[in-house]
């Protein structure tokens, strides 16, 4: 239950997301939810060291979150990335100050969430923020 209510504040009061491995490739998971969430009103903050385009989604892409910060208020960073490649990105998203920690659907990285937490952090993992926007946006209607 506490993720939900992490779910809840982050769908609630954050409307600015780092997307951490979002894919210029259109068929990727990472596209389809930042798409989305674009459509929806949220800002998205495109962050992948390795994307060979200069914007995804109309938006300049950022080689680390510690950059982006540099130039964007961030709230939210959505992590795209392998379970295993989540510490660093807590650490970062941490150093930055954001306020909120979200893994992806199949990610998860229990001490790293933990860490973000203790940090102050709201933080979900393992859950596709897609997927809890409609539900919420369908509970509301």
């Amino acid at each position: 239950m506490h993720q939900q209510a992490a779910i809840d504040h982050i769908l609630k009061n954050c409307r600015t997301i780092a997307v951490v491995g979002l894919s210029p490739k259109t068929h990727r998971a990472s596209y389809e939810v930042s798409e989305y969430m674009q459509r929806k009103g949220w800002r998205i903050i495109p962050v992948n060291p390795l994307a060979k385009v200069p914007e995804i989604l109309g938006e300049k892409v950022y080689a680390t979150l510690t950059e982006a910060a540099q130039h964007e208020q961030i709230d939210l960073v959505d992590v795209f990335r392998n379970s295993e490649d989540v510490p660093p990105v807590a650490d970062e998203a941490i150093a930055i100050g954001a306020k909120a920690l979200w893994l992806q659907l199949g990610i998860t990285n229990n001490p790293a969430c933990a860490k973000a937490a203790a940090a102050g952090l709201q933080v979900v993992q393992d859950k596709c923020l897609l997927v809890e926007h409609r539900i919420q946006s369908r509970a509301r209607a």
